[in-house]
């Protein structure tokens, strides 16, 4: 099945090409970084927040173009099952 935005990402490969990609994901996700700072000190609203997580959701889906989906895909998983298993493992909150 294709990714309803495939045609954009291997447009932007084949204009910029995978290094500059690179590149640029390391910048949102610098920005990012920098925008949540900025939050947890009220100098940034949770709008530019939501910005810069489209930024970078954008660029990872770029990046699991580039280097395949389904090995993203599975990973993904694997990382699903060990935090569910560290929920499960985890003592259970104690309410007021």
């Amino acid at each position: 099945m294709m990714n309803k935005h495939h045609a954009i990402y291997r447009a932007a490969l084949e204009k910029w090409g995978e290094e500059a990609q690179f590149d640029q994901a390391v910048e949102e996700c610098a920005e990012l970084i920098i925008a949540l700072k900025h939050f947890r000190r009220n100098r940034a609203d949770r709008q530019q927040i939501i910005n810069e997580l489209a930024d970078v959701a954008l660029i990872v889906g770029q990046l699991s173009y580039m280097l395949g989906e389904k090995q993203v895909d599975r990973a993904i998983q694997v990382k699903i099952d060990k935090l569910k298993k560290l929920l499960e493992a985890a003592e259970p909150v104690e309410g007021p």
